[in-house]
């Protein structure tokens, strides 16, 4: 290859370690800033991950627990899962919120356009809200186990704060919200659900 610049960075060589329908892996012999020579290794990720927080009249939210394998332990999450790149997110996040939890939302609000993970991977992640929801059947992938939860937005403020909800998209997605209430940017039909401050003391 062509030895090339990245910003402060010169890439000297770059080779495919691992390949799947899902991540690549690369290693990049390198210059690093200060001039010495180093490796490092990037994630490339095949898909956008997409988040969804659907808030419903009543200030309830869905939230999806499943077994997260790089972990080893389970996880509440809100509805998440990936697009493909090139694809109108919001298209994606309609087909997973439908997947996973059955429903469908007539509103949608982007709320985030995040990094997931900007030492090592190059995942990107597109989050919305959705509101004015209507029920129906859920039919996650054959791979996924998922348990449906449904609670108060004022209670997933309060499990992201006490630490008991560490996937990162859920607690972007929760605290954007809220404090988008905050200042009065949220959709009307649901700012004062997601203006909560919580219901623990």
């Amino acid at each position: 290859m062509t030895v090339r610049k990245n910003g402060p960075w010169t890439i000297n060589a770059e080779r495919t370690v691992f390949d799947n329908p899902w991540i690549s892996v690369e290693d990049h012999a390198v210059v690093h800033p200060d001039g010495s020579d180093g490796e490092y290794g990037v994630v490339r990720f095949k898909n956008l991950a997409i988040g969804i927080l659907p808030v419903d009249a009543n200030g309830d939210v869905w939230l999806v627990g499943q077994h997260r394998y790089p972990h080893d332990k389970h996880s509440w999450e809100l509805p998440e899962g990936g697009g493909p790149i090139g694809v109108d997110p919001l298209v994606s996040a309609k087909r997973e919120l439908e997947e996973e939890t059955g429903l469908t939302a007539r509103q949608w609000q982007q709320i985030s356009d995040c990094d997931v993970s900007n030492s090592v991977t190059d995942e990107r992640a597109v989050c919305f809200l959705a509101y004015d929801l209507v029920a129906g059947e859920a039919a996650p992938e054959p791979s996924e186990a998922l348990t449906i939860k449904r609670v108060k937005f004022a209670s997933l403020l309060d499990m992201v704060l006490a630490g008991e909800i560490t996937d990162s998209l859920t607690i972007i997605m929760t605290l954007t919200a809220h404090t988008l209430a905050l200042r009065g940017l949220a959709p009307d039909p649901i700012s004062k659900h997601l203006a909560s401050k919580g219901v623990r003391k």
